[in-house]
């Protein structure tokens, strides 16, 4: 990769990540508003270390490696910049079914939020959309179903890589759905501080899966992801302790994740099926989509502001 496409590629990382985590950030941020100055500065810190070393550090490094067992740990976290040819042909042989179970993953993620979640609407048809999310499990059971059938027909590996990502989507959502249930009651609560930093932990452990799991529709590059989110992560917890109401103002950010979280599942279940997809595709497409939303949150922002005048 030329200098250019790796700055492209970390850049591209970094947005998704941002953009992909705000739910977490104002958690973070409603959470730590009830507890004392030293667990808040004990959070931001270690809890820091633990989000960008431990979680972003290590999961997508597992992941391939889970997938390439062969590679052992070191090969699996150099494996994209080996020229070792069995390193190379491994890498290619388990990319699919990574793709198809992170494809599959990302795309429920979307039309669970398209269906299912409230949401500030953005485009014409979310509307009518959100109305309709009785069919939400006939959607995705659909989705599965079709992509499995053809998976079988190339491996069936493949075919297993797309039922571990929607079995995998299901856990973090019945866990999402929790963790929002606690965190109207942790706000509220006096539970101690030592409880409410494991909670956004563990909260953080799972809006991370997102990230992670996007990143490789960007790249097969373990330490690239981890530059990129880490980053991204760095940036989004700066946000969180200055000031969390800057994000609530740009309310179609969270419009903008989604629709760059379908696009890339889409990309990543094409190159699980084949198709080749250029390197700098999905960096550039999420800047353009996470572009146009800002801009129009920013639009909203002056319009209302004006109004109130």
């Amino acid at each position: 990769m030329s200098i250019f496409l790796i700055s492209l590629t970390i850049m591209g990382l970094c947005l998704f990540e941002i953009v992909s985590s705000v739910d977490n950030a104002i958690i973070n941020a409603e959470v730590l508003s009830g507890m004392s100055q030293r667990a808040r500065k004990w959070f931001l810190f270690w809890g820091l270390l633990f989000a960008v070393f431990v979680i972003r550090g290590t999961l997508p490094w597992i992941i391939v490696w889970s997938v390439n067992p062969g590679l052992g740990p070191i090969g699996a976290l150099t494996a994209t910049f080996s020229n070792n040819p069995e390193v190379k042909a491994s890498i290619a042989r388990s990319a699919p079914i990574l793709l198809a179970g992170g494809g599959i993953f990302l795309i429920f993620l979307f039309v669970h939020w398209l269906l299912v979640e409230p949401k500030k609407y953005g485009f014409f048809g979310e509307k009518f959309f959100h109305s309709q999310s009785v069919w939400f499990y006939g959607v995705v059971s659909v989705i599965l179903s079709v992509t499995v059938w053809y998976a079988m027909k190339i491996d069936h590996m493949m075919a297993f890589g797309c039922v571990i990502g929607s079995t995998v989507f299901f856990i973090m959502l019945g866990f999402k759905q929790s963790a929002e249930l606690s965190e109207k009651e942790l706000v509220k609560s006096t539970h101690s501080d030592i409880s409410k930093i494991i909670y956004l932990e563990a909260i953080d452990a799972s809006f991370s899966i997102d990230g992670v799991l996007g990143a490789f529709a960007f790249t097969m590059s373990v330490p690239l992801i981890i530059i990129g989110n880490g980053i991204g992560a760095l940036v989004l917890r700066e946000f969180t302790v200055r000031n969390i109401d800057t994000i609530k103002n740009f309310a179609y950010l969270k419009n903008g994740a989604m629709y760059s979280i379908f696009v890339l599942g889409l990309i990543m279940i094409s190159e699980a099926f084949g198709t080749h997809v250029p390197s700098w595709v999905s960096p550039v497409i999420t800047f353009m989509i996470v572009g146009y939303f800002f801009f129009k949150s920013v639009s909203e922002a002056r319009t209302e502001a004006m109004e109130t005048e």
